[in-house]
């Protein structure tokens, strides 16, 4: 539908029919209609588009989006069609679409349909996972999902738990926040790659611990004898070792196993950051990859890299739950004490944010459509794909890839 044929443009009628919500008896109704509006624009902006990115550079795409999303904040509403066939086609038009079969996507994934379509009804009932009585069953679904996490990442520890996270960043913050509350006497030394990822250095700053001991790598990896001196000469200290399951520029693994065993041998705390590595463990083939993951305290996960889901869908997993008991807290309005008297889950403890979506319900539909083996698959075809295209780049006589 272009902004011509639009019916109604700029009337209080308009203005109605756009105050008009999702749910409801009525709403699914009406987000039908409008939905249908969204699909057509993402549609037609594939031609549109003419490949994974737009022509032009950010002048071009800043013109052609201006020209259809402005004025930001009219006086004057142009109605809920005209502005959503506009402002979708412009970031349609203007995207880069990591599902494009020519697109080398920089960091995000193609989301599967799936996927999207629970994330419209997550966004439709819009429950905020901070208290029961905000999210009855989407906090089930987030129980139910972060369990069956936890176990595949820690398949052998006796109660090990999840969090939704909004990814590896927030993952990482948390499981340096926990160390810090696990440790004593003294201020917690993170020890750490220098392959590791910036939200490392990131979380010790915000946290107000010592900056991170960065230890050589070799090969891209952390050199366990490296490490193993850095720990003697910090010894007597609270001690984090943050080992990395899939680095952000190569995808290297560091050597999981050894680094678990110098870790436990000078009482260290394991994490590991296995944002992109992580889903490798849905592949009976691919795992063994991870050898020594689960012998990590906590360990970042994130699904909106190597998962296939909408952003954003990161989890942070730990051997055992009694570990996110630094994250309790207590306030009338969210957990008073004659709701928790009542039998009523407590959800303020499962993240440092209070109000946030309900992210597992996308993950649980995704889980539950393509089981581990459909998701082993997915994997599998990614990691073919790139080991291909390393040949292609190697047998060609004009290219070289990165030692």
């Amino acid at each position: 539908m272009s902004t011509g044929e639009a019916s109604g443009s700029g009337t209080e009628a308009d203005g109605v029919r756009g105050g008009l919500v999702a749910g409801g008896a009525h709403g699914p109704k009406y987000l039908r209609e409008l939905t249908a509006i969204v699909l057509d624009a993402l549609e037609d902006a594939v031609p549109a588009r003419g490949g994974p990115l737009p022509a032009g550079g950010p002048e071009t795409v800043a013109v052609s989006t201006r020209a259809l999303c402005s004025p930001a904040l009219p006086e004057e509403g142009v109605g809920p069609e005209v502005a959503l066939a506009d402002v979708v086609r412009a970031v349609a038009e203007g995207a880069a679409d990591p599902a494009d079969p020519a697109c080398v996507a920089h960091l995000h994934c193609p989301p599967l349909a799936v996927a999207v379509a629970a994330d419209l009804a997550g966004a439709a009932l819009n429950p905020s996972m901070d208290s029961w009585d905000q999210a009855p069953a989407a906090g089930v679904i987030e129980e139910l999902t972060t369990a069956a996490l936890a176990r595949l990442v820690h398949p052998a520890a006796p109660d090990p738990d999840a969090l939704i996270t909004s990814g590896g960043t927030e993952s990482n913050l948390v499981a340096l926040l926990l160390a810090r509350e696990g440790a004593s006497p003294g201020a917690l030394r993170v020890v750490t790659g220098a392959n590791a990822h910036h939200s490392v250095h990131r979380a010790a700053w915000m946290l107000g611990l010592p900056a991170p001991v960065v230890v050589a790598c070799r090969d891209g990896r952390i050199d366990p004898a490296a490490l193993d001196r850095a720990l003697t000469v910090l010894a007597g200290a609270p001690l984090l070792v943050v080992a990395t399951a899939g680095t952000t520029d190569e995808g290297r693994i560091d050597p999981l196993p050894e680094i678990a065993g110098i870790a436990a041998r000078h009482g260290a705390r394991l994490h590991v950051d296995a944002a992109y590595g992580g889903p490798l463990l849905f592949s009976e083939h691919l795992a063994p990859r991870l050898a020594g993951l689960e012998r990590a305290d906590t360990v970042t996960f994130d699904l909106h890299k190597l998962g296939w889901q909408p952003v954003a869908a990161g989890v942070l997993a730990v051997a055992d739950a009694a570990t996110l008991a630094p994250l309790a807290l207590r306030t009338d309005y969210l957990n008073a004490d004659d709701d928790t008297e009542a039998g009523l889950p407590d959800l303020l403890g499962r993240s440092i944010r209070t109000t946030r979506r309900p992210d597992a319900l996308k993950m649980a539909v995704t889980f539950r459509a393509l089981g581990r083996r459909g998701l082993g698959a997915l994997v599998e075809h990614c990691v073919r794909t790139a080991h291909g295209f390393g040949r292609a780049v190697d047998d060609h006589p004009a290219l070289r890839r990165r030692p």
